[in-house]
């Protein structure tokens, strides 16, 4: 007779099926071979003995597929995207490229923020006051934003008590400790006592006697104060920056550098970090215990991280994803014709000013290009408006400074600052770029053999490709190679105190504002402390301007200022190639409602989706 073991497997065999009809299943019955152990009883002894036998039963597999369907998030709002590279850093103290800003001003919240004007409005603080000296600013905060903890294993949301002035305080120390090595530290210098500490020796024996001399505390939880060492009006968008963010001190001294990591990371924004598989796909959640949940629609944005455009176009055509835009990347520069002719995808894309400015460094101590006028005839050889015309497509505007419009201090329209980067006869430019190089002691480039590098994106490829084809025009017996690097990695070659002989000589950058003021720009980035000064321009008197600027109450002189500053910056040293002044160029599908801040990008919390149009279009 059969044992035990032979009817348990014949009672699962029956759930499996029942299983399969309650999804929804059914599955044709079909005759499995299969071989079992089989116990008998033969002459009063049981022997087991393995036979083969055939069985009609309902395939368990198909079962499996059924519930296997049953996603749990298959019916959450959810904005489908492409990232266009790995986020080299979700830590604020250590981030400073677009895409991890972009993470990160979704899942934390800053002290202020600013709206779609530009404006610096409140958003953890309710307000601030300034002392009538300008040296001390009092901050407010509201005590309705919690940390909160998401579980990877159950997916439940743990909250971790109220953000407090404190957090904000050792959010600006931590940046300013010159053991992060934040490349950002700088821009808070205007705290007194900040680049005493971001400066010292961490080893040194008054080193917690500097760090608490820094001008920020926290009187109380909800009030953080600032004692500047002189009056900055524009302070408050300085507390807009990702720099001055609370961090949640106990989950990074449990994790260290792996605090930010998917299930370990503790945020306070109106979402958190679901899933990041590095090189791979990263997801952000809406956080439920947000003081204002209820007015947040979209609850998963994401994809995967895809570097090439192409590739993601074709999935925007095929409604994989909702938009092509920042984190990931606009359409395909070689498709922008074909968008605009296009009935339906030239609905869906938008071109719009964005505050930001498209250039080429050069490694100003690197030879050649510690000569000016090699610089100068490099700059010069690239035709603007033919690069715009014939490659980016985007209503770009050709740029000769380095703050583009709309920046407070912009000199985009005095072209008496570097006017000669945009001619409108580019003969008469090219002249003179050939010039300048022969003068140099390179006469068609002769004995010139240089890098470009760009981190990987085919449009900057693209780009990169057009240039070196003006460039070898322009100087045919220069040599000029194009390599490119993945985006941490290729910020790591630039910074300022890497090898000169590990860095191209030419670099591919974008500068986008982090707040209105050509401070941001000029002091911010190639001021010789800078660690973003990877063009490693160094020049006192440009030193001087900006310094002086940044603390000058009026904003005429301030504006004179900046001039000057740019003037020595682009027209007379050329430290980097200005290039064009970008536009916003993305597709958004119909059914997507977003909202874009010219300063911070896209507060994924206000977007809407039509959610049933979303789901009719894509058969969902």
């Amino acid at each position: 007779m059969f044992s035990k073991k032979i009817w348990f497997m014949l009672v699962i065999v029956a759930l499996l099926a029942v299983m399969a009809a309650q999804c929804g299943a059914q599955p044709e019955p079909q005759t499995i071979v299969e071989t079992v152990i089989v116990e008998k009883e033969v002459q009063g002894e049981t022997i087991t003995v393995v036979e083969t036998v055939e069985v009609e039963k309902e395939v368990v597999k198909e079962v499996v597929k059924e519930v296997a369907a049953a996603d749990p998030d298959a019916d959450r709002v959810r904005v489908d995207t492409i990232v266009g590279t790995e986020p080299p850093s979700l830590d604020p103290a250590l981030a400073t490229d677009a895409t991890s800003l972009f993470f990160i001003r979704q899942i934390f919240t800053g002290l202020a923020a600013f709206d779609e004007k530009a404006n610096v409005i409140p958003s953890l603080a309710t307000d601030w006051s300034v002392s009538e000296d300008g040296l001390t600013w009092t901050y407010s905060l509201r005590d309705d934003i919690h940390w909160v903890h998401r579980d990877p294993n159950t997916g439940e949301f743990e909250d971790l008590g109220p953000v407090t002035a404190q957090d904000v305080v050792y959010g600006v120390l931590r940046t300013l400790d010159p053991n992060s090595a934040s490349n950002y530290a700088y821009v808070l210098y205007m705290i007194a006592g900040a680049e005493e500490l971001n400066t010292v020796d961490p080893n040194a024996e008054d080193f917690e006697d500097i760090k608490a001399a820094v001008g920020v505390s926290a009187p109380d939880d909800t009030t953080v104060v600032f004692t500047l060492k002189e009056p900055a009006a524009y302070f408050p968008a300085i507390t807009a920056m990702w720099i001055t963010f609370p961090q949640p001190q106990a989950a990074i001294e449990e994790w260290g550098d792996n605090w930010t990591e998917a299930g370990l990371i503790v945020t306070s924004g109106p979402y958190t970090l679901r899933d990041w598989t590095h090189g791979a796909e990263i997801w952000i959640e809406k956080n439920p215990l947000w003081v204002n949940a209820d007015e947040v629609q979209i609850e998963l944005f994401g994809g995967p991280i895809i570097q090439e455009a192409s590739t993601g176009m074709a999935m925007y055509e095929n409604n994989e994803i909702d938009l092509m835009a920042d984190p990931g990347w606009g359409p395909p520069l070689p498709d922008m014709d074909r968008i605009k002719a296009d009935s339906q995808l030239s609905q869906e894309l938008l071109i719009a000013p964005r505050l930001c400015t498209y250039y080429y460094g050069f490694v100003n101590t690197k030879p050649p290009f510690d000569n000016v006028l090699v610089r100068k005839a490099f700059a010069a050889a690239i035709d603007r408006q033919s690069l715009i015309d014939n490659v980016t497509k985007g209503d770009q505007l050709p740029a000769h400074s380095f703050a583009p419009p709309g920046i407070f201090g912009n000199v985009a329209d005095n072209f008496d600052i570097a006017g000669w980067l945009v001619q409108e006869n580019y003969a008469d430019q090219l002249a003179q770029a050939q010039a300048w190089l022969a003068e140099a002691g390179y006469p068609d480039g002769e004995g010139l053999d240089l890098v470009l590098m760009h981190n990987t994106s085919e449009a900057h490829a693209q780009i990169a490709q057009a240039i070196q084809a003006m460039w070898v025009e322009a100087f045919p017996r220069a040599n000029i190679t194009i390599e490119n690097q993945e985006f941490a990695v290729f910020l790591n070659t630039l910074l300022p105190d890497a090898p000169d002989e590990e860095k191209p000589h030419i670099y591919r950058l974008g500068w986008c504002a982090d707040y209105p003021d050509s401070n941001n720009w000029l002091n911010d980035v190639y001021h010789s402390k800078s660690g973003q000064n990877y063009a490693k321009f160094f020049n006192e008197e440009f030193d001087a301007l900006v310094e002086e600027a940044a603390f000058e109450p009026d904003p005429a002189k301030r504006q004179e200022l900046y001039a000057q500053a740019e003037k020595i910056f682009i027209d007379e040293e050329t430290a980097i190639a200005p290039i064009y002044y970008y536009t916003y160029v993305r597709l958004y599908k119909p059914w997507l409602t977003p909202v874009i801040s010219p300063v911070t990008g896209d507060p994924v919390a206000e977007w809407r989706v039509d959610w049933e149009a979303k789901k009719a279009a894509t058969g969902e």
